[in-house]
């Protein structure tokens, strides 16, 4: 079926073809087509991201989140990303199965992976959550793991940062050193029955209270006990989370950081077509070989290139 018959369905609140759209993002088919399609409608959800190292139970706290939130009339769905696991896809199994709830409730759950491709992973789920939104889901968790420069990426397209710890993460400062404190709007230390819990509490509260949190002066995150498994502290991260909203949308701040990603999309996106456009028209190989047997530094090499519109050409 033609990328427009989808769109056309899309645009009918079919999930069927909500799915096939986001397959042929997710391969980079058509996504020019479909994102200017659909982009007048995007915006409208609030975005959430949750990370945190393996095993904090992110993806059952989702799953009861996600529930919570419908059950108080919101449409949310899922898009969950595991850049570690390209090829065996057990992990995907595994979000799936700690998200039965969820899927019974009949959330849109979407799973992700890199399929060995790391580079364009951020960009790519980023397209795909910008698909739920048009859809009309509100809100959407997006889920990573780890603290990686292709998580932070990801999670930089959120409004709202929760990262979940646990009491084994180690000390407050162990928060800090992985550059957790500096992306964080609300903090969850999950499995918050077991040993240690309240010391890790205290340690992250202090490291919070010192004013560690750089990204943004006028906002103190917030950090909830939780037990996933059991359901305690859902009510109290679901409040977090409309009080953060609240706080961006009324000082503008969330209007300055969606302006911020629009600016830096379309960076990225120019610097890609530009290269596109360059590649196509002179030998590369070409260039990089007599550069290199020349000994000219790339800045020079580039400069010669610049100037010289008719450089090897092919």
């Amino acid at each position: 079926m033609h990328t427009i018959e989808i769109l056309e369905k899309f645009k009918s609140k079919d999930r069927i073809a909500l799915s096939k759209i986001i397959t042929r993002v997710e391969n980079n088919i058509d996504t020019e087509i479909i994102l200017s399609e659909i982009y007048k409608n995007i915006g409208n959800a609030h975005r959430i991201g949750i990370t945190g190292p393996p095993g904090a139970g992110k993806s059952t706290l989702i799953n009861k989140l996600s529930v919570y939130f419908k059950k108080q009339g919101y449409n949310p769905s899922v898009v969950a990303v595991d850049p570690s696991s390209p090829f065996s896809g057990g992990a995907l199994l595994g979000d799936r199965f700690r998200m039965m709830e969820a899927t019974n409730e009949g959330i849109y759950i979407r799973s992700m992976a890199s399929r060995g491709s790391l580079g364009g992973i951020a960009k790519t789920t980023i397209s795909v959550v910008d698909v739920c939104d048009a859809f009309g889901f509100d809100p959407i968790f997006i889920e990573t793991v780890g603290v990686g420069q292709i998580e932070l990426d990801i999670i930089k397209a959120s409004d709202t940062v929760i990262v979940i710890l646990v009491p084994e993460s180690g000390d407050g400062i162990q928060a800090m050193k992985a550059g957790l404190i500096e992306i964080a709007d609300i903090f969850v230390i999950n499995k918050s029955d077991r040993e240690g819990a309240d010391r890790f509490y205290m340690d992250l509260k202090t490291a919070v209270d010192m004013g560690f949190s750089t990204k943004d002066k006028n906002w103190k995150p917030i950090i909830i006990k939780s037990s996933a498994v059991r359901g305690i502290g859902i009510d109290e991260i679901y409040s977090a989370i409309l009080k953060h909203k609240e706080y961006i949308r009324a000082n503008r701040r969330l209007e300055k950081m969606r302006k911020e990603r629009y600016y830096e999309e379309f960076k990225e996106l120019a610097k890609e077509k530009l290269w596109e456009t360059f590649v196509s028209k002179v030998d590369v190989n070409k260039i990089l070989e007599n550069g290199f047997i020349s000994k000219k530094s790339p800045y020079e090499l580039l400069r010669e290139v610049l100037d010289n519109e008719n450089h090897i050409r092919k």
